[in-house]
């Protein structure tokens, strides 16, 4: 399967804001777009005037990076959300949140959703007792995430519960952290979704 290789970094400053792609680094010093707050390449600093058209490119842009999606992964999800009832925009951002590697972020169990995809992929977690590895899984609500137990003392899981006692862990999950143990205890609703996310923009372009 594709994926991307190079800087993530530089994702955050094309969309001129933080996407903490890189975890714990995000919070510190190290920080490219804290160093750096304006777009890569020789251009970056200057002027930009965005059309609606590239407004709405930039924010289809930005959540997709924000989760980690290919184009076309992206764009199936959409239509999928297209088909149900409901508002389309909100349909969308509650799939994206109930994947599977989402919630592993989320309940700080990865310090990003690049390694919580890694980790799922290796078959670290258990989703209602039996060992799943597929990230774009969509969980539903009761269903309860368990790191496996030859999996917690690995490091990097281990250095992901420590540094996520600075993210705030969304309401609609239920975490027990002695038991290793996160419960999806309601379906995300929109106001659950801080991220300044404009999902009437992404609408908007895929409409066309």
């Amino acid at each position: 399967m594709a994926r991307y290789t190079g800087s993530v970094c530089r994702f955050c400053r094309r969309e001129n804001q933080k996407l903490f792609l890189k975890g714990d680094r995000c919070f510190t010093e190290k920080c490219a777009f804290e160093r750096r707050a304006y777009p890569p390449g020789q251009h970056g600093q200057g002027r930009i005037k965005f059309s609606e058209y590239g407004l709405q490119l930039r924010e289809k842009q930005k959540v997709r990076r924000m989760y980690g999606l290919l184009e076309k992964q992206f764009r199936n999800l959409f239509a999928k959300a297209d088909r149900q009832r409901g508002i389309t925009g909100e349909n969308f951002l509650n799939m994206l949140e109930r994947r599977f590697d989402n919630i592993v972020y989320r309940a700080g169990f990865a310090n990003s959703r690049a390694e919580a995809r890694q980790l799922v992929r290796h078959g670290h977690f258990t989703v209602n007792n039996k060992r799943v590895n597929i990230p774009s899984l969509e969980l539903k609500k009761g269903d309860v995430v368990v790191i496996r137990e030859a999996s917690r003392n690995a490091v990097q899981i281990k250095t992901a519960i420590e540094a996520s006692k600075r993210r705030e862990i969304p309401q609609w999950l239920e975490m027990n952290p002695a038991d290793f143990k996160a419960t999806v205890r309601d379906l995300p609703a929109r106001d659950d979704i801080t991220a300044p996310i404009e999902e009437r923009l992404i609408v908007e372009l895929y409409s066309k």
